[in-house]
């Protein structure tokens, strides 16, 4: 079960970052992956003590292995194989508000882009409306 190394997308396929490998293989093929500072092939090798981050939704999830495996195991194992250091997300309040359109609304007018612009700072010449 604990090889001196592992691939991975294999070994992040095993502790359910993703949920199967070819997503694995697809998040490294897209520059996701990072193994040490650097983007990571799917085929590269970890070994316990490597650094890997994972950006998923936006935010980086930073692993540190402790345990190579490449096949899914329970989650006993899984938290004994990796380190999660991801801090905190920040709180609700000091995220960015992202407004939103009524579902069904339909396609904003004119005079509502120009506003939403606007609202986003990238309109900064308009003088009408």
């Amino acid at each position: 079960m604990s090889d001196a190394t592992a691939r991975v997308d294999a070994w992040l396929w095993a502790v359910r970052i993703y949920k199967t490998r070819s997503l694995a293989t697809a998040a490294c093929r897209a520059g996701h992956v990072r193994v040490g500072g650097e983007k990571a092939k799917a085929a590269q090798p970890v070994r316990p003590g490597d650094e890997v981050r994972v950006r998923i939704n936006g935010f980086d999830k930073i692993l540190v292995v402790r345990q190579t495996i490449s096949k899914r195991v329970g989650a006993a194992l899984v938290a004994a194989s990796v380190d999660d250091q991801t801090p905190p997300p920040p709180p609700r309040e000091l995220t960015a508000f992202v407004p939103t359109r009524d579902r069904g609304a339909g396609r904003p007018t004119k005079r509502d882009r120009r506003n939403i612009e606007k609202l986003r700072g990238r309109y900064d010449d308009f003088e009408g409306a």
